[in-house]
């Protein structure tokens, strides 16, 4: 078992899973149950039974005033799903606080009652089984858990609390740890493919929710989903609706290659929406995932198997992917920034790629032809052009770029005046300040081109410019997409600009992205299609 790095074949799990040729992948999908009354535990439930679970994991210690016989009676008898019952204690996470015999009396009723599944903590595991060996039912299994609120331990400890919990004759192992970074979830990837017994490995945290993915290529047992986004019973819960949605959960297995968006933030990223959803249109076998990211050379050295075969990378990370390939495309390295990596397949190297000037630009170019503020009528309507960029990052190194490329004469704009006169002095044009750019207004029909994440959710109130600077411009672009109309963008219309959406940036490098990723064509009206029902 290596421990410096997750590169595990898929052949190797296939081989030892024996789940060759299954369409629907054995993990099931648990709905945790958290009602504070019998009857809003049904309820939930039955939400549960509507929304794909498989089975529910009852949580007694939300119960007021519960009454063992009755309430199991009633929750058992009556749940039209297999239902995993939980009495957590304060001192394993949960809410319990009471007498640990009425704990543990409470689960042997449950068995007794019909139960499918108990999860009984590592801690009480041994004595709890004890006494109740010999009386099991025939499909009955016990779940003995071990939850770590602070951080993921190293492979070795992870294996040896393994073989402790395997030792007091569970059924099926479960443990949950917390991600520090998204490189923890790797090695409970790689205790979970390669375990003898059913495991249920789990990371919390919204660094770790690539755990709950991706739980089905690993071969973990089962993962949770909850009935609303707000009700969890664990950080880092997906919902059921997403997990089977946006997921494709039900077909993901030992081949599944996994693609990503790097980034942080992430969760904002519409990506896996699009990806997954044209993945599943096509019958690709793939699953597009949020990476939320803080060291990206340490997530390449960890995430080194040919299974992750390919990334988007957003902000910050695009000039520091752009030092962390093997090779780079010669547009991509005369930008400076990468924003699609590419892990090829007959060596693992990384190749890194630029497709975001491409989809901004395009978009700008049709924004202007559509407002008729040109007449070029061959060649770029941008060239001539004063094209104004704010931001010295990645997409903006990119679209400075593509607007020299088209003959635009550059002006970049940005908090920190030393970044952009990196850039324009790469690219031959000018460079102010963000403070100077509200009094910047030599001419008339500028562009302007927002590559900040200034204005992005939830800060929606925020704009890089005030409305009293934008008089001078024909065009405005906002590379932010979520939402869809930005402060910025809404100011500009009011002040008389043709506007251009960061969805069109957005769809226009996606377009290549999906190719490289697939070697298939990308589905321009498909993607379109998608996007406009978000």
């Amino acid at each position: 078992m290596k421990s410096n790095g997750l590169s595990l074949a898929a052949t190797d799990h296939l081989q030892m899973s024996g789940r060759e040729g299954l369409g629907r992948n054995p993990t099931l999908l648990c709905a945790p149950i958290m009602g504070q009354s019998v009857d809003q535990m049904l309820s939930e439930i039955s939400k549960a039974k509507a929304g794909g679970a498989d089975l529910v994991e009852v949580r007694l210690d939300y119960l007021n005033n519960f009454n063992p016989r009755q309430d199991l009676e009633i929750l058992i008898k009556q749940s039209p799903l297999t239902t995993l019952i939980t009495y957590r204690p304060k001192w394993e996470g949960g809410q319990y606080e009471g007498d640990e015999t009425r704990r543990l009396d409470a689960l042997r009723l449950a068995m007794e009652l019909g139960a499918n599944y108990i999860d009984v903590e590592l801690q009480v595991a041994r004595e709890f089984l004890s006494s109740i060996s010999g009386r099991k039912p025939g499909n009955f299994k016990v779940i003995v858990s071990s939850h770590n609120y602070q951080n993921t331990p190293s492979i070795e400890d992870i294996a040896n609390l393994v073989a402790r919990i395997q030792a007091t004759g569970a059924d099926i192992v479960k443990i949950a740890t917390t991600t520090l970074d998204i490189t923890d979830v790797a090695r409970i990837f790689e205790i979970t493919v390669h375990s003898q017994v059913p495991i249920i490995g789990l990371v919390m945290g919204e660094r770790g929710l690539i755990s709950r993915l991706l739980c089905p290529k690993f071969g973990g047992y089962l993962t949770f989903g909850t009935i609303e986004a707000a009700i969890v019973s664990a950080p880092g819960q997906p919902t059921l609706k997403d997990l089977l949605g946006i997921y494709n959960f039900r077909q993901l297995g030992p081949d599944t290659k996994v693609f990503g968006i790097i980034g942080n933030p992430v969760g904002h990223s519409k990506s896996p929406i699009l990806y997954n959803e044209a993945f599943k249109a096509v019958g690709f076998n793939g699953i597009y995932v949020p990476l939320l990211i803080d060291d990206i050379g340490k997530f390449f050295d960890v995430y080194s198997s040919s299974d992750f075969a390919g990334f988007s990378c957003t902000i910050p990370h695009k000039e520091a992917a752009l030092k962390r390939c093997d090779e780079v495309d010669p547009v991509a390295k005369d930008i400076g920034a990468v924003n699609c990596i590419i892990r090829r397949p007959s060596d693992g190297k990384l190749i890194g790629y630029n497709t975001d000037y491409i989809g901004a630009i395009t978009a700008i170019e049709d924004g202007l032809r559509g407002s008729h503020t040109t007449n070029n009528s061959s060649g770029s309507p941008l060239a001539g052009k004063l094209f104004v960029v704010i931001g010295a990052g990645g997409a903006g190194k990119a679209l400075a770029y593509g607007a020299t490329e088209k003959e635009a004469r550059v002006v970049i704009a940005n908090r920190t005046l030393d970044r952009a006169k990196e850039i324009a002095e790469l690219i031959g044009g000018q460079a102010i300040s963000l403070v100077e750019l509200e009094d910047f207004h030599p001419e008339n029909g500028m562009i302007l081109a927002n590559t900040t994440s200034i204005g992005m959710q939830p800060k929606v109130d925020l704009t890089p410019i005030p409305k009293r600077a934008l008089s001078s411009y024909s065009l405005v672009f906002d590379a932010v997409y979520t939402p869809k109309m930005t402060r910025l963008l809404r100011e500009a219309k009011e002040s008389g600009a043709t506007i251009v959406s960061g969805l069109e940036m957005f769809i226009g490098q996606a377009y290549e992205q999906y190719e490289r990723f697939t070697h298939l064509p990308a589905p321009k009206e498909l993607f379109r299609e998608i996007m406009a029902k978000y």
